[in-house]
C-alpha cells in the first residue's frame, strides 16, 4: 500500500522550527551588537530574539517527546540518537579544552605584566579545601543518585526514577547556590577594568561556564522529572533521560579536572582567602 513504512527510520515531516530558531538566533544576535554598541534599541532587540530562541526549544524538543511517544523512535532511530548525543559531547569537551588550554598557557608562562608568576605575587585565591572541596563531594553524590534513577528506570521502578532524579535536581540547585556565593565573596575580579588580571579571567571563564552548564543539566534533569510523572519512559526506550544522564556524568568529570588543576594545583602556595 501506498504509505506503508517498511524501513526502521523515521521520516521527519516538515517543520517550521529550524526557520524560527535561525531567525531568532539573527535577531538575538544583531541585539547584543547593538547593544554592546550602546544603540537603545539593542535589549530589546536581544530580549526579543531570546524569547524566540527558548520557544524554539520548546516547541521542537515538545515535537521530539510527541514524536517519541508515538513510536517512532525505533531501535535504529534511538542508536542514531545516541551517536549524534556522543559528538555533542565530545564537541563540549573541546570546548571546556580552550579553556583549560588558556589557563595552563597562562599558569605555565605567565606573562611580566603579572610579574611572571602563578599566582601573581601578592594574589589571594580561594581555598580549594572549602566551598570547591565541598561542591565536589556534591557534584559526585550526584552522580550517584542520576545512577540510581537509571538503574530504577531500567528496572520499572517509577517512584525510584522519580527520587533519585529529585535528589540530583537539588544537588545541581545546591552546587549552583554555593558557587554564586564563591563568586560573591572571591577576592579577585574579573577583568583589568575591574581591578582583575589573567588569573581572575580564566578562573572565572573556566568555571563559570561550567557552572551554566550545571544549570543547563539541571533544566535537563528537570524536564526529565516532569516526563517521568507523566509516564513518558519506559525501560526499552528512554533516551531523553539517558541523555540527560551522559550529560550530568560529563559535567561530573570537568568539574573534577576543574578542581584539581584550577583550584588546587593552580593556588599551590599562594594565600588562601
Amino acid at each position: 500500500m501506498a504509505g506503508t513504512v517498511n524501513h526502521d527510520y523515521h521520516i521527519l515531516p516538515p517543520s517550521i522550527w529550524p526557520l524560527v530558531g535561525a531567525t531568532s538566533a539573527m535577531i538575538m544576535l544583531a541585539g547584543a551588537v547593538f547593544w554592546m554598541s550602546d544603540y537603545a534599541v539593542g535589549p530589546y532587540m536581544f530580549g526579543a530574539g531570546l524569547i524566540g530562541v527558548l520557544f524554539t526549544f520548546w516547541s521542537w524538543w515538545a515535537d521530539v517527546v510527541k514524536e517519541a511517544n508515538g513510536g517512532d523512535h525505533t531501535p535504529v532511530v534511538q542508536l542514531h540518537h545516541r551517536y549524534g548525543m556522543i559528538l555533542f559531547i565530545a564537541s563540549e569537551v573541546m570546548f571546556f579544552v580552550a579553556w583549560f588550554w588558556a589557563y595552563f598557557n597562562a599558569s605555565l608562562f605567565p606573562p611580566e605584566v603579572i610579574g611572571a608568576e602563578w599566582p601573581p605575587a601578592g594574589k589571594e585565591v580561594l581555598n580549594p579545601f572549602g566551598y570547591p572541596l565541598l561542591n565536589t563531594l556534591i557534584l559526585l553524590c550526584s552522580g550517584t543518585t542520576v545512577t540510581w534513577a537509571h538503574h530504577a528506570l531500567i528496572h520499572g521502578d517509577r517512584d525510584g526514577l522519580k527520587k533519585g532524579l529529585l535528589a540530583t535536581i537539588g544537588l545541581g540547585v545546591v552546587f549552583s547556590a554555593i558557587q554564586a556565593f564563591e563568586y560573591s565573596v572571591a577576592p579577585f575580579a574579573f577583568s583589568v577594568e575591574n581591578g582583575g588580571d589573567i588569573y581572575g579571567s580564566t578562573f572565572y571563564m573556566a568555571t563559570g561556564f561550567h557552572g551554566f552548564h550545571v544549570l543547563v543539566g539541571t533544566i535537563f534533569l528537570i524536564v526529565c522529572y516532569f516526563r517521568a510523572r507523566r509516564g513518558d519512559f519506559t525501560p526499552k526506550q528512554h533516551f531523553g533521560f539517558e541523555a540527560a544522564a551522559w550529560y550530568w556524568h560529563f559535567v561530573d568529570v570537568v568539574w573534577l579536572f576543574l578542581f584539581a588543576t584550577i583550584y588546587v594545583w593552580g593556588g599551590w602556595g599562594a594565600t588562601y582567602h
